[in-house]
């Protein structure tokens, strides 16, 4: 089994989605005894087996559907051998599906400030990827070494958001509105319906970005979208708790997108 784990965690840091199929019980004349494993990528069959034939053709279809819809919750799931797959011999299979998505939760940090360093440390345990922009060398540096917060010194920040996908969330913590602004422009005009996008800062700062977005010819549609502020309403102005109101707004928005 340890080389199977290892198979698994070969997959995970290769990003590459599968899907663990256990035979959790089995009647009758069954091709394989209860406690059986194999994964399943996208390619089908990546390791170990469930007993061949059309019992694992059944799974892997199955599991190919849990990757392609992005299920995460566990699935059981009972097949009779005749009624459910055709097969002559009579009995009974149940099946324990257990999806793993590696595709990573991608967080775009601009800013390098005092609460994107506070940030991205809140979120560093979680299963994401986090990429900070700046153009300071001396910000960027405090960023621990060896961690999963990966880090850009850029003298123009905005050129950084084609290295994203549709499917980032965007954090502007920059220095300023007049910073903010063509990123925000560079993020609309590249994305125009990305999951997240919020800035730091008060109402009227958010009315003023709005201002200059429009005359900028940002669309209204991708404009609904911003969140200025951002961050849930908890906490006070100290860095730390800025970062966990803005890692909670993050969080919420993502479990209610994944659903």
């Amino acid at each position: 089994m340890r080389d199977f784990w290892d198979f698994a965690q070969k997959l995970t840091n290769e990003n590459t989605p599968f899907v663990v199929v256990t035979l959790v019980s089995a009647r009758g004349h069954t091709p394989q005894d209860p406690g059986a494993k194999a994964i399943v990528s996208r390619e089908g069959i990546a390791y170990g087996t469930v007993g061949g034939g059309k019992v694992e053709a059944r799974a892997i279809v199955h599991s190919l559907g849990l990757i392609e819809k992005r299920v995460r919750t566990p699935e059981l799931h009972t097949w009779n051998l005749q009624s459910d797959l055709g097969m002559t011999c009579g009995g009974e299979v149940t099946f324990l599906f257990e999806i793993h998505d590696a595709q990573m939760w991608s967080v775009a940090l601009f800013g390098a400030g005092h609460v994107a360093q506070a940030l991205a440390r809140v979120l560093e345990p979680m299963q994401c990827q986090i990429t900070c922009i700046d153009a300071r060398e001396e910000w960027i540096s405090r960023f621990p070494i060896d961690s999963k917060i990966r880090s850009i010194c850029l003298a123009e920040p905005a050129l950084a958001v084609q290295r994203f996908s549709s499917d980032t969330f965007f954090v502007v913590i920059t220095q300023g509105h007049a910073m903010d602004t063509p990123i925000l422009e560079k993020i609309f005009k590249t994305f125009p319906r990305p999951p997240y996008v919020g800035v730091i800062g008060s109402e009227l700062k958010g009315r003023k970005i709005l201002s200059e977005l429009r005359e900028r010819r940002v669309p209204e549609e991708s404009l609904s979208l911003l969140k200025c502020p951002m961050g849930l309403e908890l906490g006070n102005n100290h860095p730390q708790e800025i970062a966990v109101s803005i890692a909670a707004e993050l969080i919420q928005t993502r479990d209610r997108l994944w659903k």
